[in-house]
């Protein structure tokens, strides 16, 4: 038993004991904190450090107890550092006070001498409290100065490289309109919102204990049944950084090359099993998992499907550049590049599967995501999409911000989906009973006035709409000239198939009694206006003429992806009769290449004479001499 425990147990207290003629003297012979913290000193006080310091005598025989501390106190730039100096000041004033009064020390010893065991306690009490304060501001000034230091050095690589600092710009309204929250990627967070965590992460627990990966991932969560992973040669470098945005590429390896060109190589075959095969190889080749999991999908294997998508999802994040953000709204990807579409294409897949899994609002986040990729071009126009799952997830606060923040540059009121889906947020905001009086009124009028709105610049959308909703609509209504049959025929068949294309999937959303007798009482406010000679009517119908001669090609990319059957039907024939693949739906036209894909033989010439026939009927043949 230590000689601690004992004194313990005897009820003896350090310091109590009395003073002697030389209890003033610093040494520390046989203590027990020496004997755990470190080894003995020498005798006669002798500190292994220096022949120097010997005898120092003190008034107070704890006035040196924080001198290890200062020794030991953190070092930052070669430097050491001084957040422990306020307390060797104060602890040399008090010692040079005691000297300098000696009543003082005496009125002090008696005070100890009445009261030892308060004392001794405070004063242990005090010291800690000291000593962790003084760790905590060290911590803190030195990691001040480390991040000081880490802006330095990126200042100097910016000046030499002539690269801008490539972290979040100023916060303005766009970069707040496309801002994702790290929570909302997650599923599980909102399926905890509807059923409870027990309910969601009840069967994950075990498995999680498992799973050894070597990156932790906001996109997916990986799984103990997927292949061990390993880099497939996918890496992403940093182009350049500019006006506060920072332009990324994903890049292929050798390895990740020949991989892709034996993809290329099974799709030509039209046979799934060859995919099987490369996935065997190369279990993380991003192209290929998207391709079989479309292959899953029209079998109707939807868990195997979303499983592969996970999982493409995952190897492209462990990719990621290390300044390349999901959250910002501040970093770009070039569509031209084949290498960065795999990304796109599989976030709007695993959107796709999130929407159909119940989850709008962190579809509503992937939408988001895609869209701040590159949201002037928008390749995927998600533009048409995002309206929809701001509904869905009932955050209407958002999409009237969107509205509102980009009408100006981007004219969202000309897109049916946006004339329509922001009167009808403004109208379920209004809905609410836990907003003031004076909100609910506002919104009921501004709702009112864009739905007049955007019934007079498309007519042509109101009849379908009543017709998906199983609504007969009002004599007097149908038979109108403005709202008849004419207005679907006559409008522009580009206008048409952005019409069919929001009907097909938000023309639920407007089935609720409430909001049709809403929509019923509008209706007879244009007609009125129609009646009286409006000029707003004909100002509408030039721009009609004028704005829809010809959809452009990322919405003839959405509509395909979307696989919704009336717009679908609604693609021109220049559309319709071209190929197109599931891993690269209509390509853009100024593709930028990284490397090509090598010549190779035709395996034509092996074949026999009746599929050498056949193959001569397709329109790309070609002869090759071997």
């Amino acid at each position: 038993m230590s000689r601690r425990a004992l004194r313990r147990l005897r009820g003896e207290q350090r310091g109590q004991e009395p003073l002697g003629p030389d209890a003033l003297q610093f040494v520390l012979p046989d203590d027990d904190d020496a004997e755990e913290e470190g080894p003995k000193q020498g005798s006669g006080g002798r500190r292994p450090g220096g022949a120097g310091k010997e005898g120092v005598r003190v008034n107070n025989r704890f006035e040196l107890i924080n001198i290890e501390d200062l020794e030991d106190d953190l070092v930052v730039n070669g430097e050491r550092s001084d957040c422990a100096l306020p307390d060797s000041v104060s602890s040399g004033n008090k010692g040079r006070a005691q000297r300098g009064n000696p009543e003082a020390k005496q009125d002090e010893d008696e005070a100890k001498a009445g009261f030892p065991e308060q004392s001794n306690a405070s004063g242990k009490l005090r010291k800690k409290k000291k000593k962790q304060k003084n760790k905590k501001s060290c911590t803190g000034e030195s990691s001040e100065n480390g991040l000081e230091d880490i802006d330095r050095i990126l200042e100097r690589i910016e000046d030499s490289s002539g690269f801008s600092h490539p972290g979040p710009p100023p916060l303005n309204s766009r970069k707040h309109v496309l801002y994702v929250e790290h929570r909302h990627l997650n599923p599980d967070t909102e399926l905890k919102r509807y059923f409870g965590a027990r309910a969601v992460l009840g069967e994950q627990r075990p498995r999680q204990r498992q799973r050894v990966y070597p990156k932790c991932t906001w996109l997916t969560t990986p799984k103990s049944t997927w292949p061990r992973y390993s880099k497939p040669g996918l890496s992403m470098r940093l182009l350049e950084s500019k006006k506060g945005l920072s332009f990324f590429a994903f890049e292929h390896n050798e390895e990740y090359q020949q991989a892709q060109h034996k993809f290329l190589v099974a799709v030509e075959s039209m046979e799934p099993n060859n995919i099987v095969v490369l996935l065997q190889t190369s279990p993380y080749h991003v192209d290929s998992l998207l391709q079989l999991s479309d292959a899953c999908r029209f079998q109707e294997d939807q868990e195997m499907a979303r499983d592969l998508i996970e999982r493409a999802l995952y190897s492209m994040e462990c990719a990621f550049h290390p300044l390349f953000s999901l959250t910002s709204g501040t970093c770009r990807l070039d569509y031209r590049r084949p290498e960065n579409r795999s990304f796109y294409l599989a976030l709007y897949k695993q959107m796709s599967f999130l929407e159909k899994r119940g989850c709008p609002r962190t579809a509503l986040e992937y939408c988001k995501l895609i869209l701040s990729l590159e949201p002037d071009e928008d390749p995927l126009c998600m533009l048409l999409l995002i309206d929809h799952l701001a509904l869905r997830a009932r955050n209407y606060e958002y999409l009237i911000h969107l509205f509102q923040e980009w009408e100006a540059h981007r004219n969202l009121s000309q897109l049916p989906n946006f004339a329509f889906s922001v009167p009808l947020a403004y109208f379920l905001l209004s809905q609410q009973t836990d907003l003031p009086e004076h909100e609910l009124t506002s919104a009921r009028q501004q709702a009112s006035l864009l739905i007049q709105q955007a019934l007079t610049m498309f007519p042509g959308a109101l009849m379908p709409l009543l017709e998906c909703c199983s609504v007969r609509p009002d004599a007097t209504v149908a038979n109108h000239r403005f709202f008849g049959p004419d207005a679907e025929i006559s409008q522009p068949p580009a206008l048409s198939q952005l019409v069919s294309l929001y009907l097909g999937r938000s023309h639920f959303l407007w089935k609720d009694p409430t909001t049709m007798s809403w929509l019923e009482e509008n209706v007879r406010a244009v007609l009125q206006a129609v009646d009286a000679g409006d000029p707003a009517v004909e100002a509408c119908e030039n721009r009609r003429k004028v704005l829809y001669q010809r959809a452009p090609r990322n919405i003839h990319r959405h509509v395909i992806l979307s696989e919704i059957k009336e717009a679908v039907a609604a693609l021109p024939s220049d559309v319709t009769t071209q190929s197109v693949m599931g891993f690269d739906p209509l390509p853009p036209l100024d593709t930028i290449y990284s490397y090509v894909r090598p010549e190779r033989l035709s395996p034509v010439s092996h074949g026999n004479t009746i599929a050498l026939f056949f193959r001569s009927l397709l329109p790309n043949y070609t002869t090759e001499q071997l």
